[in-house]
């Protein structure tokens, strides 16, 4: 007893040992001192060490032995692969490069995969009688390609492909049997006890009526019940902690900054502005410079949300916000389509999803699309309930907002709503509330003509197709396939975009999901795969199936993927339908291990044991990995220059930005003034002595500071000179010139 609590003591020690020292030690931190990646590692260890501290002693220790190892073993995964903050899909280094690799690493992954070998071969009888008992050969065969095909995203050299998908399968597959060892260590006799639990958390397991009229109180309660609110402020605190600390309340993305400036600038309550006195010098991403004046090519949808950030100081706090709204939406949503357990278990799942917590702590317009969806959703069914126009005529508004937002997502959330409403998979919609939602829709949707009128001088016209055409090339960014497609970017899978292009995109996007969806380190789209082929699917997944079908369907024809930023984005009205679905998939599951003689004692629960030890890896693991590792000065944008000029104290000053356009200058450009001619600094990019010499001229009375960006630096931005008059640099400006 004596020997067993001092080991006890040892691994505590041990581990809060681990997590202090890496805190400390430099060798966890980048060159400027921020933590990195690697420091995910020993906090995983040290956590683990606890875990084990805490549960050797008791009906818990096999179970604590197995979960450590998990741990332990995603953080050992997660340091293998090659991510970063550059844009770029994520791979594991290809098994020539291993050797580089902290053998430490290998060596881990060695012993966890004899470990979990063992194990399975161990309990291979009961996983053998389980697997024929649930599933057919064809089932089996389509799911193992399911789970190996989502687990690496294509690359241009097909050995190097080939090599990460061996790798991320056999990874995936060696943490999936890890998983199913902590399900099977989990004590029996502890089950029935998890079950009254996780009955009381979420709900029971049976069916219960969506709707009760004789339960008027109930039905308005739905949206605020206590789980609910406590899982919107979970997602507000969590996606807020991370857009101060990891996204350090600033655009990393290009497109962020240009909506961060079309919010101000409906703020002011104009729609463009006179043109910057050297628009070379002040080139920002779809930013436009047409003669005179100056606005951006962006839909005004989202600007006009953010815009209320941008009047209260907070425009960090919008999308943090709209996701905990999202959270309720989807709430009430899947209570209605399913049950109350269903929609508690997806709630669940979301408030972990690194996916929507990561979109959530952004400047990007897609939380707030999928809050005019969902609540066009919501009206819908109220709409069908209650029999009364104005929730169709709601739905039409907020649908008319998607358009004015991502015009693609809205003609998709309008067909599929409007088939709904018309009786497609439901009761038809009365036809007073009909034509409210057809005639709401067209009104909003309207407001774009005259918008485009305004910047365009073409009602049909987009202001950022025609800039792209402008600048890139007549039908660059038109949907369908041809050569003339896309901007030329890396990412972009060939010149042009063709059947093939799209099934390379639709490859980059699926990896996304199954790694950015729940962050499991078994991949998160095993769970959706089980239920689609299990023939187990109801008349609401069969709802769910069709918007996943139409969102993939309708951007087959653009010649994006959407990039690796925030996962798959273009896909994010996939959301909610693939948390849904997993959700069934899990129920799926429970199923498959109540019979009729282990139900009474929670065999089922064993199914949640896995989920819940999925959500916590999750939790430990990829969140603060991924919030480090990528997020953390992605694209090497970072706010510095905003700190500077506290520092310094600029003033009404000049500050000329040596660097790239990206991202030093545009990373600096999202603190400028719209009135250039304001008291507040100007920041203006150093492109060359000729644009150097016509700004200086432009502000000839303002004193005049040099900064590199961070492509200069390679950390952040730094004050070279300063303050000199901008006369003095002119005639610098004219010599260099000329030489």
């Amino acid at each position: 007893m004596i020997l067993s609590r001092a080991l006890q003591f040892s691994t505590w020690c041990f581990g809060t040992f681990s997590i202090v020292w890496a805190f400390f030690d430099f060798r966890f931190r980048d060159a400027e001192g921020f933590l990195s990646g690697k420091f995910c590692l020993p906090l995983a260890v040290g956590l683990a060490l606890i875990i084990l501290g805490c549960m050797m002693v008791g009906k818990f220790k096999r179970f604590a032995f197995w979960f450590a190892l998990g741990l332990v073993g995603q953080a050992v995964a997660l340091q293998m692969i090659e991510a970063g903050h550059l844009i770029r899909y994520q791979h594991y280094k290809p098994l020539g490069l291993l050797a580089e690799t902290n053998p430490l690493l290998l060596i881990y992954l060695a012993l966890q995969t004899s470990f979990v070998v063992i194990g399975l071969i161990v309990r291979w009888p009961k996983i053998r009688a389980w697997f024929s008992h649930t599933f057919k050969t064809w089932q089996f065969l389509v799911l193992g390609l399911v789970f190996s095909l989502s687990s690496a995203a294509v690359q241009r050299e097909i050995p190097l492909y080939l090599g990460d998908l061996f790798t991320a399968t056999f990874i995936q597959a060696v943490n999936l049997g890890n998983i199913v060892l902590i399900v099977w260590a989990f004590p029996a006799e502890m089950l029935s006890r998890l079950k009254q639990i996780l009955d009381r958390l979420f709900g029971t397991t049976g069916k219960e009526p969506s709707f009760n009229l004789e339960k008027e109180g109930a039905r308005r309660t739905k949206v605020l019940e206590r789980f609910s609110v406590f899982a919107a402020i979970w997602v507000i605190v969590l996606a807020t902690i991370l857009s101060v600390f990891s996204y350090e309340r600033h655009p990393h993305v290009p497109d962020e900054v240009v909506y961060l400036y079309h919010a101000r600038f409906l703020t002011e309550g104009v729609l463009k502005m006179p043109a910057p006195p050297v628009p070379d010098a002040f080139d920002i991403y779809l930013m436009e410079v047409d003669g005179d004046k100056w606005y951006p090519s962006t839909q005004p949808g989202w600007p006009a949300m953010l815009a209320l950030g941008v009047r209260l100081g907070v425009p960090w706090l919008v999308n943090p916000l709209l996701a905990g709204l999202n959270i309720l939406l989807i709430y009430y949503l899947l209570w209605e389509l399913y049950d109350r357990r269903t929609a508690r278990v997806s709630v669940f799942l979301l408030c972990i999803s690194p996916w929507y917590i990561f979109m959530a702590m952004n400047f990007m317009t897609h939380t707030f699309t999928l809050t005019g969806a969902l609540v066009a959703t919501v009206a819908i069914i109220k709409a069908r309930k209650t029999g009364r126009a104005r929730w169709g005529l709601l739905a039409g508004i907020m649908v008319g907002v998607v358009s004015l937002t991502r015009p693609l997502e809205g003609l998709v959330l309008a067909g599929l709503l409007g088939l709904w409403a018309i009786g497609l998979g439901g009761q038809r919609l009365k036809p007073a509330a009909i034509a409210a939602f057809v005639l709401a829709t067209i009104l909003v949707g309207a407001v774009v003509l005259p918008y485009n009128k305004s910047l365009t001088s073409k009602p049909t016209l987009f202001p950022l197709n025609a800039y792209i055409d402008k600048h890139y090339g007549p039908g660059r960014n038109d949907l369908g396939f041809g050569p003339n497609r896309g901007l030329g970017w890396g990412l972009q899978p060939f010149p042009g975009h063709s059947p093939l292009g799209a099934l390379i995109n639709s490859n980059l996007n699926t990896f996304s999901l199954n790694i950015e969806l729940f962050g499991w380190s078994t991949g998160s789209l095993l769970l959706i795969a089980l239920l689609v082929f299990s023939g187990m699917m109801q008349r609401s997944d069969y709802l769910m199936v069709s918007v996943i079908a139409a969102v993939f369907g309708a951007h087959i024809f653009y010649w994006y993927s959407g990039g690796p930023d925030f996962g798959a984005r273009y896909w994010y009205l996939m959301l909610v339908p693939c948390v849904a679905l997993a959700t069934r998939g899990i129920r799926f599951l429970e199923r498959t291990f109540e019979s009729k003689q282990s139900s009474a004692n929670g065999q089922g629960t064993r199914v949640m044991v896995a989920i819940l030890s999925l959500c916590i890896l999750t939790l430990v693991n990829y969140l603060p990995w991924r919030a480090i590792d990528k997020y953390h000065h992605y694209l090497r944008m970072r706010p510095d220059i905003r700190d500077l000029a506290k520092d310094y104290g600029f003033g009404e000053s000049l500050v000329l930005i040596r660097g790239d356009w990206h991202p030093d200058y545009e990373s600096a450009a999202a603190y400028n003034p719209l009135d250039l001619h304001s008291d507040a600094p100007v920041y203006a990019w150093d492109r060359n002595p000729e644009i150097r010499a016509k700004v200086l001229n432009a502000f000839p009375d303002r004193r005049v500071w040099i900064v590199g960006g961070p492509s200069l630096t390679k950390g952040g931005y730094v004050v070279i000179e300063g303050p000199i008059t901008a006369r003095k640099l002119i005639g610098e400006a004219i010599g260099e010139s000329r030489l």
